[in-house]
């Protein structure tokens, strides 16, 4: 099944193929203090270590069928803005479809997150994707969470996922049809 959101397009983002050329600029998320934890990366010792793993994941999750993270460019400058999209998890042995994302700090509380995770929300539904959709979030992770709950989602459970402690978002099809949330593309 095809997870990934290539050429879908909200108000001002573009979703395109993550690509090793972006990888300069997305050194800038891993220097900021704390991202490395929330994402599960802090074991290794360089933000330029933490960034190449983040890389290599992505590449090995979209060759294996998993989803993965599009690239979220800015329509007007064609900047890389973040990363955003639908992933294959397993949370306490149960497979879900999680909608991931990461923006770049020079782009944080402008939006960009809840735009991109809305389309991710829409399309998955939209699509027939899934039936429940899900956002691992690590428990310190505020703003992560904000961005949740503005797409929809309630906290479901806390867990432990990779060794991190995190609140498991979660909206489900009815939920959303019946709100008729719907994102601003």
């Amino acid at each position: 099944m095809n997870y990934l959101l290539y050429g879908q397009e909200t108000a001002r983002l573009t979703f395109k193929p993550v690509e090793l050329s972006y990888a300069e600029t997305w050194l800038n998320l891993f220097k900021k203090e704390g991202v490395a934890r929330f994402v599960g990366l802090d074991h290794l010792g360089t933000p330029e270590e933490q960034r190449d793993q983040w890389f290599e994941r992505a590449f090995l999750r979209i060759s294996n069928g998993l989803g993965g993270l599009n690239a979220l460019v800015n329509k007007q400058t064609g900047e890389l803005v973040g990363q955003s999209g639908l992933l294959v998890q397993t949370v306490d042995e149960q497979t879900h479809l999680e909608v991931g994302y990461s923006i770049l700090p020079k782009y944080w509380r402008q939006g960009y997150a809840i735009e991109a995770a809305s389309k991710c929300r829409d399309c998955a539904f939209e699509k027939g994707l899934t039936d429940t959709l899900i956002s691992i979030i690590h428990v310190e992770n505020e703003p992560s969470m904000a961005v949740a709950r503005a797409n929809g989602m309630k906290l479901w459970k806390t867990t432990n996922y990779k060794g991190s402690p995190v609140h498991i978002f979660r909206i489900n099809r009815q939920e959303w049809s019946a709100k008729n949330i719907k994102c601003a593309s």
